[in-house]
Formats: C-alpha cells, sequence, structure tokens
C-alpha cells in the first residue's frame, strides 16, 4: 500500500486513496485511537468532504469511515459522562452537593 504524499497526510491534498481509506477505516485502528485523535480524524475527513473534491466512490468510503469514527467518539462521550455521574452520585442517587427542597414556609 503506497503512503500518502505530505499534502494528503496534512489534509491538503485532492482526495485520500482508496488504500488510505480504506486503512483509516479498519476498526481495530480506530479502536486504538484516544477520543482527540479520532475526532481530529473524524473533523478530517469532514473538510474532505464538504471540499466537493473527492470522487464519489472515495466519498461513500470516506463518509463510512466518518461515521465509525463518530461512533467511537460517541462512545467515548457517553463512558466519560457515565463515569461522571457515578463519581458525583452520592449514596441515595442524588448528585453531590445538590441543594434539597423545602417548602419556603419552613424557611
Amino acid at each position: 500500500m503506497a503512503p500518502l504524499d505530505p499534502a494528503q497526510a496534512r489534509g491538503h491534498g485532492k482526495h485520500m486513496t482508496q488504500d488510505s481509506v480504506a486503512t483509516n477505516a479498519a476498526p481495530e485502528r480506530i479502536a486504538q485511537m484516544s477520543f482527540e485523535e479520532a475526532l481530529r480524524a473524524l473533523e478530517g475527513v469532514v473538510r474532505q468532504l464538504e471540499s466537493g473534491e473527492v470522487p464519489l466512490d472515495d466519498s461513500i468510503s470516506l463518509y463510512e469511515t466518518g461515521e465509525k469514527l463518530r461512533a467511537a467518539c460517541q462512545a467515548r462521550l457517553d463512558a466519560a459522562s457515565a463515569r461522571i455521574e457515578r463519581i458525583v452520585a452520592a449514596g441515595d442517587g442524588s448528585p453531590h452537593g445538590a441543594i434539597a427542597a423545602r417548602p419556603l414556609d419552613d424557611a
């Protein structure tokens, strides 16, 4: 498989080769990316698709890659949100620091 030329690697090329699209779409590669790496890769896919310079077949492959990257980012965000909820939740299930509601008459 031929590597991307430097302009394509920086996102300034006209389009990715079919081989590079397939490489970037590999689920194991996406699974190894950090959230930030996956987000940057997704942003690169969006830039390429929005440029309008990618041939149709490559656009479809890019879109597929973008969807895999989007799903990976969403899964990481969902996991982070759940983790934060577990950290913040008190033993009774209410958030730490929550102000208990009480009638105004008891003030």
